[in-house]
């Protein structure tokens, strides 16, 4: 992957930064366990979920009297809550466009308020994403080469274990969007990279004890995992913006200093490079840099 592909896409990154602050939403379906809406065939966010208390599958009134059930006599609704971002586009060119929230609030009843309706388990929900067959290459190569495990199993974390050199991210079934699903997995792979026998940026306890060095390692891997994205073709807008977006949390822990997401563009090329050459010979073709 050529330096021009990473210039355009941190060029793309800070764009988005500029545009004003972007909410980060979790890209998979979280707990399977809790409140979850069955028009959507998903649990609903944790502020929801505190304010419906009760776990099991929810229906708003039209939606009850669409399966043909009814709402048991006394049964009492509870408000949830959903926002969807909206961008006003400035007339004037040298004025940025702003983005913010819109709120809307529905009212839901538990099934068990609810005759006439057959409950669904979330499981039976669940949408089948069929993967891609450039980013499923790239993942099983390195994995095969590089020796480090991957768990994809349903759970409600993603996240690279450096003692035990292993990758742990949700099912693909619990994505909204394939593009999620890659994200978070080369995500995780990029941070992998930074183990003592590949590219030696990770030093072992130091980023749990300096946020700065955690930070620069996020901004990392999260670069990194656009532009594989990017690579395979499986990037969509809404990825890329929350890519955005969870690079936009970090930076405030590095004062939002723009010039730090080109230098962990450089770090993130390296990495990429490591991913898809791999391969190549069958040898593992190392370095060594800071993060």
């Amino acid at each position: 992957m050529s330096i021009n592909i990473f210039s355009v896409i941190t060029d793309r990154l800070i764009e988005e930064l500029r545009n004003g602050v972007i909410p980060w939403h979790k890209p998979w379906f979280g707990t399977w366990n809790g409140a979850y809406s069955r028009a959507m065939g998903r649990p609903y966010s944790l502020a929801n979920q505190l304010l419906l208390a009760e776990p099991g599958e929810y229906l708003t009134f039209n939606q009850i009297n669409a399966l043909g059930g009814r709402v048991k006599a006394g049964s009492r609704a509870k408000p949830v809550f959903f926002y969807k971002i909206c961008t006003k586009r400035s007339e004037n060119e040298d004025e940025e466009d702003k983005s913010f929230p819109i709120f809307h609030t529905y009212y839901v009843f538990h099934i068990n308020q609810t005759e006439g309706i057959k409950p669904l388990s979330l499981e039976e929900q669940l949408e089948f994403l069929a993967p891609c067959e450039d980013a499923e290459k790239v993942i099983n190569d390195y994995i095969s080469t590089s020796g480090v495990g991957l768990n994809t199993i349903l759970s409600d974390r993603a996240f690279y274990n450096h003692r035990e050199d292993s990758i742990t991210i949700p099912s693909i079934e619990q994505y909204r969007d394939v593009a999620d699903y890659y994200s978070t997995a080369f995500h995780e792979i990029i941070h992998s990279t930074g183990h003592q026998d590949r590219l030696n940026r990770l030093v072992r306890g130091a980023l749990q004890n300096d946020r700065e060095r955690y930070a620069k390692e996020e901004l990392i891997a999260e670069v990194g995992a656009a532009a594989l994205c990017h690579h395979c073709n499986v990037e969509t807008p809404d990825a890329f913006q929350n890519s955005a977006a969870y690079i936009q949390g970090w930076l405030e822990a590095l004062e939002n200093d723009e010039r730090l997401v080109m230098s962990a563009s450089n770090k993130a090329q390296k990495a990429v490079d490591f991913v898809l050459n791999i391969n190549k010979n069958n040898e593992i073709i190392g370095g060594s840099t800071n993060a």
